[in-house]
């Protein structure tokens, strides 16, 4: 059999007779991989039949529940048979934890399901199983590295849902390259898809990413599988997101909202904050409702300010650096509070993100708050987006935001004076034009 090589970019798949240190294709450097391919290959033409798009019927896929309620959000309802999803996040955010707790409610239930392990033994999955609880009958594990065994196992078993803890540890001896190489990769990842798709198994796997949060791997991985999602949170605390960026099957505008608990994740389907009813309150607190998807989360925003020894430090955590910057200008232009000589400190309690413009208003009055020395009324929220000339502009979903609001114990919120908002019952609105307007109603 006859090879020859190819050079193929791991980011768009272009390919080259010889190596470049750009690619034509994306314009990215260094990122062309050797391959090699049988020439025998090429000259195969398979026969492919064609059917009329106006004789499919309209029927829908059946879907399988996972029996996590907040991973059903994001799928739309539950895998597709057949269907290949990717799980993908940085090292210790729950990835594993997350596919072995769908196995295992599965399994509870009576559906046959199989783990196959690439990166763990046997007994180090089954130690890490125990720590959910009890193990239900029905869980069966395989440990191997070797796509071939990964893929006999699929049409052996035929098992409803299957997981592959890693992609990127599977290797195959036909292909030249180590495990984790964009060869064996792709590879990989092709043989279990086309497994999965001849038996009807609903197939998991969990991919690692970069130093720089991205999927690892090739790029043609995510255009391989059906769905693609990205588990997201601090390794530190104690939340996780669960967010679906790409989805065949439903939209990808869901969140799925978890927390790492002692044995393993626990369902949030609310926000896990709540008006904090402090005895004594401080300066420098605010809460906001932000959107994300279609659901609204709770997030208590918290600024300091401290005398600056030096240059002034603006450090943002949870937030946006560059809003934070933004704000930090309007209120000194056009609120008259001093934060140029200052070191001023921005940050979300619990571990959610808060990057949109809608908290624009709630982060200046927590600045402003811990400028001044002023506190802000317990029961109060803020949403709304601050332009450079100082005003208050409207944002999306104001009146979703208002509503989950008042659901969560709030008696009072301040929004900008334009945008559509009709009354809520049991809570004040206030409505401010400007930055300086809102600070003026909060410190009354």
């Amino acid at each position: 059999m006859k090879t020859r090589s190819v050079h193929v970019c791991r980011e768009c798949g272009t390919t080259s007779v010889k190596w470049a240190g750009r690619c034509p294709g994306c314009g990215a450097f260094n990122t062309f991989d050797e391959e090699v391919i049988s020439n025998d290959s090429l000259r195969t033409t398979p026969s492919v039949a064609t059917v009329a798009l106006a004789g499919i019927g309209d029927d829908v896929a059946p879907r399988r529940s996972t029996l996590v309620g907040e991973l059903d959000r994001v799928l739309g309802g539950g895998l597709i048979e057949g269907s290949t999803t990717l799980l993908f996040g940085e090292p210790g955010v729950g990835k594993s934890t997350l596919a072995l707790m769908v196995l295992r409610a599965l399994a509870a239930e009576g559906t046959s399901v199989l783990l196959i392990g690439a990166e763990e033994s046997a007994m180090q999955v089954a130690q890490r199983a125990k720590r959910f609880g009890y193990i239900p009958d029905g869980l069966d594990v395989a440990s191997t590295t070797s796509v071939a065994a990964a893929v006999q196992l699929l049409h052996e078993q035929r098992p409803s849902v299957c997981v592959i803890d890693s992609i990127s540890a599977m290797s195959d001896d036909g292909v030249p390259g180590v495990a984790g190489s964009v060869a064996q990769v792709r590879h990989a990842a092709e043989r279990v898809c086309a497994a999965a798709k001849a038996t009807g198994t609903a197939l998991i796997l969990v991919g690692h990413v970069t130093k720089d949060g991205e999927l690892a791997g090739p790029r043609t991985l995510e255009h391989l599988v059906d769905t693609v999602l990205r588990i997201e949170g601090d390794r530190y605390a104690s939340l996780r997101l669960v967010r679906a960026l790409k989805h065949r099957f439903g939209p990808t505008g869901e969140v799925g909202l978890l927390e790492m608990v002692n044995d393993g994740l626990r369902e949030l389907p609310d926000t896990a904050l709540s008006l904090r009813q402090a005895n004594a309150p401080v300066s420098g607190v605010v809460f906001t409702v932000t959107n994300d998807g279609s659901r609204s989360f709770l997030v208590e925003l918290q600024a300091l300010v401290a005398s600056s020894t030096g240059s002034p430090r603006r450090v943002a955590h949870q937030v946006s650096s560059q809003r934070l910057s933004l704000l930090l200008a309007v209120l000194e232009a056009r609120c008259d509070i001093n934060v140029a000589t200052v070191d001023v400190f921005a940050a979300t309690a619990g571990g959610l993100a808060a990057t949109e413009p809608g908290v624009d208003l709630a982060l200046a009055i927590a600045v402003a708050s811990a400028s001044v020395g002023f506190t802000v009324p317990s029961g109060l929220v803020a949403v709304g987006e601050v332009g450079l000339a100082g005003e208050l502009r409207p944002v999306s979903g104001l009146s979703r935001r208002v509503s989950e609001a008042q659901r969560l114990g709030a008696t009072r919120v301040v929004v900008p004076s334009a945008g559509e908002l009709g009354p809520v019952p049991g809570i004040v609105i206030e409505r401010c034009e400007s930055l300086a307007a809102a600070i003026a109603a909060v410190r009354s």
